[in-house]
């Protein structure tokens, strides 16, 4: 994993965060006293949504993202070309399940248009815009079939229509149904366009996060991962991505997960 330049959408996240972390510290380890020329080749982009985080290191760099806003995915976008010209992976870590005000539907009759569309800006069409405007840095990276440059974004086990056994949550199933036929469109488009690229649509488990807190009280024991161990075994399941593998709809073990 040495040697490349990532880039951590949604790095202020629990799971974004711990990636984040783990980028860096995998990177300074792997650094040796005198040998300046490597000292450098690992370059981790993470974006932020409000203020910059306080967490720094040499070789991180905070961009400002508005998912909701394409200019913005625009602009982060920029910032990486004006500085390093290319990105080799791209993980998008963020997504909305509930708000201040609004949580989950239970049934129908809780449906609200504001929530949905909200579900589907951030879950689903956020990734399509990002991979739109971060292209052509992919297209830029050093990659071949055994070792492709990574476009992955956490998707939802409760977004394959093939396991959903109890029904519920529409706005967020629906939107995580809708981002993984998005990503399977692209790994599509891009087998024709952009080779050696592997887009990947990943389930974390459930993680101890804002995300989940509402819900953690029906999680089994021992089946509530903690940011810093989802992170390590998603960044290990991509290290092992080959080419052929762009499509996959994987969970945090490697194991593929029915549409």
């Amino acid at each position: 994993m040495n040697n490349k330049t990532y880039l951590i959408i949604g790095g202020t996240g629990g799971i974004g965060q711990a990636m984040v972390k783990q980028l860096v510290q995998e990177s300074a380890a792997d650094q040796t006293d005198g040998a300046s020329a490597k000292r450098h080749s690992t370059q981790v982009f993470a974006t932020y949504h409000r203020s910059e985080p306080n967490f720094e290191a040499e070789n991180l760099h905070w961009i400002p993202m508005n998912i909701s806003d394409e200019d913005s995915i625009q602009k982060a976008a920029d910032t990486i070309k004006q500085t390093m010209g290319h990105v080799d992976w791209v993980i998008n870590c963020v997504g909305l399940l509930h708000t201040k005000t609004a949580q989950p539907e239970k049934a129908l009759r809780q449906i609200e248009t504001e929530f949905f569309l909200q579900n589907m800006q951030i879950n689903a069409l956020a990734s399509l815009l990002i991979a739109k405007h971060i292209k052509p840095l992919l297209a830029k990276a050093e990659r071949s079939a055994e070792h492709p440059a990574i476009f992955a974004t956490i998707s939802a086990r409760v977004g394959s229509i093939t396991d959903n056994q109890l029904g519920g949550w529409y706005s967020y199933r629906m939107s995580k149904a809708a981002l993984n036929m998005g990503m399977k469109n692209l790994s599509i488009e891009w087998g024709r366009s952009l080779k050696e690229v592997c887009v990947v649509v990943m389930q974390p488990g459930t993680v101890n996060t804002q995300l989940s807190a509402p819900f953690q009280g029906n999680v089994a024991e021992g089946h509530l991962f903690s940011p810093a161990y989802s992170a390590e075994c998603l960044l290990e399941v991509l290290s092992g991505m080959k080419a052929a593998q762009s499509g996959s709809f994987v969970d945090w073990a490697g194991e593929s997960i029915p549409w």
